[in-house]
């Protein structure tokens, strides 16, 4: 089983939570699997694909020794945080504040990533405990609204959620993302080829962005 040390270095490392917010229980599997096979160490199940909790202690029980953290997406209150944490999950992400998550989360040392929009929802949501802020949505904001928000939040560590992709995601990283949530960009890739190659494939893509972005940032 990962610390939570081990768990958050995987995510800083790699700089990507990949969200798993699909229709099909087959097919949220195979995607998980083809993206850990490209590269990704941090994924989400949301818990409104069906068979999540089935999923998620599945995956755990196959790769947490191999260090890729595997948690749960939309996890509302503490109830289900503790049902999520039973099943496996190493790492517990809501899109809104809920201090019983964030508390049950803390007491089973798993990673938290909670969600908050204004600078007010972020500070309110770091001081409830949350590890990780995540941004949502991001269809109405933007990296210019990150990097905003940053400016007098520069402590903050902000996990924008959605709107990804390997063209955009270098104005994610200068904006001071602290990591990405990458959404259909890698879940969908294999929808017109049925060929779940394209997912690894895309995986890596991603991944290969996100570490081109932060490298040109640390020469600047």
């Amino acid at each position: 089983m990962l610390t939570k040390f081990e768990a958050l270095r995987a995510i800083h490392d790699t700089g990507a939570v990949l969200i798993i917010r699909l229709d099909s229980e087959d097919e949220a599997l195979a995607v998980a699997h083809a993206a850990i096979a490209g590269g990704i160490r941090a994924l989400e199940i949301t818990l409104s694909v069906p068979g999540a909790k089935r999923i998620i202690t599945a995956l755990s029980e196959e790769y947490s020794a191999q260090g890729v953290v595997i948690g749960a997406g939309t996890v509302l209150d503490a109830q289900s945080a503790y049902s999520c944490i039973e099943a496996g999950a190493q790492m517990l992400v809501s899109p809104n504040l809920d201090r019983g998550m964030l508390e049950v989360a803390n007491r089973y040392q798993a990673v938290s990533i909670s969600g908050a929009f204004t600078p007010t929802e972020v500070v309110d949501t770091l001081s409830a405990g949350a590890d990780i802020v995540k941004l949502f949505p991001t269809e109405i904001s933007g990296p210019g609204y990150l990097k905003t928000v940053r400016a007098p939040l520069a402590q903050a560590p902000i996990l924008p959620a959605g709107s990804a992709t390997p063209e955009n995601v270098s104005e994610w990283i200068d904006a001071g993302a602290a990591a990405i949530g990458v959404g259909s960009s890698v879940t969908k890739a294999a929808r017109s080829s049925g060929d779940y190659g394209d997912v690894t494939t895309a995986a890596r893509t991603m991944l290969a962005a996100i570490a081109s972005a932060r490298g040109r940032g640390d020469q600047e």
